[in-house]
């Protein structure tokens, strides 16, 4: 209705500018018999349909002015009539990715935390091998207790205690053994650069997910519904913030860095149960 209502207001505007020629009967006959040039020519400028003549200059812009702008006005309104196009984010599909990418990121988060705990395991075995060397009887140059127990056997006289002291110690061995093959398993896993690795991804991915969903929210319904579900989402993309921060510290030792890293990204797994049981019935 607008659109009508600017056009005419155009179409009468620009209606102003044609002008008839005024001319009597008679006039006009002798013109036409007589054929005058002069007369002629004057009656064709009165014919000003556009009113461009000099004196209605001024008036001639205005109304240009004003159908320009109608036709400015009318163009982005039928553009825009029907809303902004989000396209994939709209729709059903949309509406469908984010709980798919979230269930994978929930047990993506589940692999990437038992890594850390790998690479946990890997850098403390060290200080548990040390300590368990530590409690072994000196082993006079041998190098083990095997063959440090059959030389103290064999010698002329035989040393009771040290013997006992060594037949002690050969459980203690054999489980410095099996933690030196673990670490030794662990390192050729690589779980430090796969924890690295998939602790990056988590938070990129993550976090696009975790914006995407309320955006197609909004695409659909034009508005958000704050609840449990995005307050846990929300909440869980600070505790990847957060974990992701402790990593400088950590790199320098800082164990009580280590331990809010590991907390949140704890706090964070318990976060996606949350959200499980909050967006199945969004479903």
């Amino acid at each position: 209705m607008i659109y009508r209502f600017i056009v005419a207001a155009a179409l009468a505007t620009s209606a102003n500018g044609f002008t008839m020629p005024s001319s009597s009967a008679s006039t006009t006959s002798t013109r036409l018999t007589a054929l005058d040039t002069d007369a002629f020519e004057s009656s064709i400028e009165t014919f000003d349909p556009l009113n461009l003549s000099e004196e209605n200059s001024s008036t001639h812009n205005n109304r240009a002015a004003v159908i320009a702008a109608a036709a400015a006005f009318m163009t982005p309104l039928s553009a825009n009539a029907a809303g902004p196009d989000w396209g994939i984010f709209e729709g059903r599909t949309g509406s469908l990715l984010h709980p798919v990418m979230m269930f994978a990121m929930a047990a993506f988060s589940v692999s990437t935390g038992l890594l850390g705990f790998q690479w946990r395991r890997q850098r403390t075995l060290g200080d548990e091998i040390s300590s368990l060397k530590k409690t072994l009887p000196d082993l006079a140059g041998a190098s083990s207790i095997a063959d440090a127990l059959q030389t103290a056997q064999s010698a002329e006289t035989v040393d009771s205690a040290y013997v006992a002291k060594l037949k002690a110690a050969m459980p203690i061995e054999s489980q410095i053994s099996e933690l030196q093959k673990e670490r030794k398993d662990l390192a050729s896993a690589g779980p430090k650069d796969k924890h690295f690795s998939q602790g990056a991804l988590l938070a990129f991915i993550g976090t696009a997910f975790a914006i995407e969903g309320p955006l197609n929210t909004y695409a659909r319904a034009g508005k958000l519904f704050p609840g449990p579900h995005l307050y846990a989402g929300a909440g869980l993309v600070v505790l990847w913030a957060l974990a992701a921060s402790m990593v400088p510290a950590m790199q320098k030792g800082n164990d009580a860095a280590r331990t809010v890293h590991i907390g949140a990204n704890l706090a964070g797994i318990g976060l996606f149960g949350w959200q499980v049981t909050s967006g199945i019935p969004i479903l």
